[in-house]
């Protein structure tokens, strides 16, 4: 691959790999679909209980309007609770309910099996490759994280 080609077929790939893992995740999925980006919400509001959603819109790179949307539905299935701040009535905090853990848990659980299993087909060296380039994908994901923060 020319050098050139590099940045298209990174921006085309990434998210092509995400839509087809969350397309095996629903397959047979008897539950409501956790569509992504209401996973990523839940699975930072689990990790960081009690998160504000201004603070969830920043860590997830989304608007705050798009993340108080994500809010309401995770709410109305049962899977996050939201409260108001004591010290700033108007923030909303926000928890995850053990039925947003156990869907979570479920979610990690199938993600995890699904990846191993398609890595486990691949060679030792694809996996190799896969493994190096990890610290390079994060690098970039922090350039693209505050080149966004700069122009906010």
């Amino acid at each position: 691959m020319a050098a050139g080609d590099l940045p298209d077929e990174l921006a085309g790939l990434l998210p092509r790999v995400q839509r087809l893992a969350r397309r095996r995740l629903w397959s047979g999925q008897s539950a409501p679909r956790l569509r992504g980006a209401h996973a990523e919400l839940l699975r930072l509001v689990a990790a960081e209980p009690g998160i504000r959603v201004s603070t969830a819109a920043h860590s997830l790179c989304l608007a705050p309007n798009s993340v108080s949307t994500l809010v309401n539905h995770l709410v109305a299935e049962g899977l996050l609770r939201r409260e108001k701040d004591s010290g700033d009535r108007r923030a909303a905090l926000l928890y995850p309910t053990p039925a947003g853990v156990g869907r979570l848990s479920d979610w990690h659980a199938r993600r995890e099996v699904l990846f191993r299993e398609h890595l486990a087909g691949l060679d030792v060296a694809d996996r190799a490759a896969l493994a190096a380039a990890l610290p390079a994908l994060h690098r970039l994901a922090a350039s693209l994280r505050s080149q966004g923060d700069e122009t906010a």
